[in-house]
C-alpha cells in the first residue's frame, strides 16, 4: 500500500468491468483500503480468480455480480438493490469498455450501437442510478474512464475513440448538474496500459518501442498507475476536484 485513505474505509464503491484489466486493479486497490466494493463483469472466471487473489492478500473481499453492461435494466436494478439493502453508493467507477480494433468500412449500424453501448451508454445509466442516494447524503464521487486514444486520434478504432471523447462531455455535464449536491465527477484518461489483454493482443515489442519512444517517461504504464489516481479522485483528499480530466499517459499526448 502506497497511501492510506482513511475516509475510503467502509465506503460503498461500485465498479463496472471490475473482473480484469484496469478495472480489476481498481477493485483490488479499493479492497486494500477496506472499502465495501461491488463489481460487475461478464467474465465469471476472471472475476472469481480476482476474488481469490484478494482473499490471499487478506484485503476486504468484494462482492461480484455477473452483469452485461448492455443490459441497462439489469444494471440499474442491481444498483437499486445494493442501495436498498446497504445504503447509498459513495463512489461510482465507470470502467467497463472494449477497445477492439476496427476500420470505418467495417462498421454497420448494429456494430455502432453495440460499441457505443459498451463504451458510453452504461456510464450514463449507472450514474443516473447512484445519484439519488448521493444527493441524500450530499456527497459522492463519480469517476469515468476515458482513453488517450481519442486525443491522439489513433484511427484504428473510430467508434471507441468517439465514445471515449464523449465521456469527457458526459463528465463535465454531470459535474455541473450535481455539484450543488457536493457530488464530484471527474474523468481519468489512461495512456498505453500494460493489461493482460493489451499484452496478449497488441503490445508487441515493436509497438511497445513505438509507445516508449513517444512517451516523455520511458517506462511502460501499468494498471496500478491508473488505480492510484482513481483512489485519489474517490477520496476526500480530492474534495476540490470536479469537472476535470486527469491524464495519466506518461506524457504521450
Amino acid at each position: 500500500m502506497k497511501v492510506k485513505y482513511f475516509d475510503l474505509k467502509n465506503k460503498r464503491v461500485f465498479v463496472s468491468g471490475g473482473g480484469s484489466g484496469i478495472g480489476a486493479t481498481i477493485v483490488e486497490h479499493f479492497c486494500e483500503q477496506q472499502s465495501e466494493v461491488y463489481f460487475i463483469d461478464i467474465n465469471i472466471k476472471a472475476s472469481k480468480q480476482l476474488i481469490e487473489k484478494i482473499k490471499k492478500k487478506r484485503f476486504r473481499v468484494p462482492k461480484f455480480i455477473e452483469c452485461n453492461v448492455l443490459e441497462i435494466q439489469k444494471l440499474q436494478n442491481l444498483i437499486k438493490d445494493i442501495i436498498s439493502k446497504k445504503g447509498p453508493i459513495h463512489c461510482l467507477i465507470n470502467s467497463a469498455a472494449n477497445d477492439d480494433r476496427h476500420s470505418t468500412e467495417q462498421v454497420d449500424e448494429k456494430y455502432w450501437e453495440n460499441r457505443m453501448g459498451i463504451n458510453l451508454k452504461h456510464y450514463f445509466f449507472a450514474a443516473q442510478s447512484v445519484v439519488k442516494g448521493m444527493k441524500k447524503i450530499k456527497s459522492g464521487s463519480i469517476v469515468n474512464l476515458s482513453s488517450v486514444s481519442w486525443v491522439l486520434g489513433e484511427g484504428d478504432k473510430v467508434i471507441y475513440e468517439t465514445a471515449k471523447s464523449a465521456v469527457i462531455g458526459l463528465t463535465r455535464s454531470f459535474a455541473q448538474e450535481f455539484g450543488k449536491f457536493n457530488i464530484r465527477t471527474n474523468s481519468v484518461i489512461p495512456g498505453s496500459i500494460a493489461t493482460e489483454r493489451q499484452i496478449k493482443n497488441w503490445l508487441t515489442p515493436k509497438y511497445k518501442k513505438l509507445i516508449l519512444d513517444s512517451q516523455a517517461l520511458k517506462r511502460q504504464l501499468k494498471p496500478e498507475d491508473v488505480a492510484r489516481l482513481v483512489l485519489f479522485l474517490s477520496s476526500d483528499q480530492s474534495s476540490g476536484c470536479t469537472k476535470q480530466s486527469f491524464t495519466i499517459d506518461a506524457g504521450i499526448s
